[in-house]
C-alpha cells in the first residue's frame, strides 16, 4: 500500500503515517479510530487549491494535517497542538 490511497471521495492513510504524526504506537491507531479517540476531517480545495485535499487527524490536543493531491500523493504535512479553549 502507498501512504495514501483514494477511492472516490474517500482516502485511506497508512497507520504508520498517522502514528508518527500523532506520536502514538502504530498498533493503537485502528482502535483509537474505532472508539472515536482519533477523529478526522477531509477538506477539498477550491480555486487555487482545486485538486488538493487536506486530511486532518485529531487526537487530544494533537493535530496531524496532510495535504494531498488528487491521487493521494502527500504534498505537505504539519503537526501541531490545538489551542486550548
Amino acid at each position: 500500500m502507498t501512504d495514501v490511497t483514494r477511492e472516490g471521495n474517500n482516502f485511506t492513510v497508512d497507520a504508520k503515517i498517522i502514528a508518527e504524526g500523532l506520536d502514538l504506537p502504530e498498533h493503537a491507531i485502528a482502535r483509537a479510530m474505532s472508539t472515536g479517540a482519533i477523529t478526522t476531517r477531509n477538506e477539498r480545495g477550491e480555486g487555487d487549491d482545486e485538486g488538493r485535499h487536506r486530511l486532518s487527524f485529531f487526537y487530544r490536543a494533537k493535530v496531524l494535517r496532510l495535504t494531498v493531491d488528487e491521487t493521494g500523493n502527500i504534498l505537505s504535512r504539519a503537526r501541531f497542538e490545538r489551542p486550548s479553549k
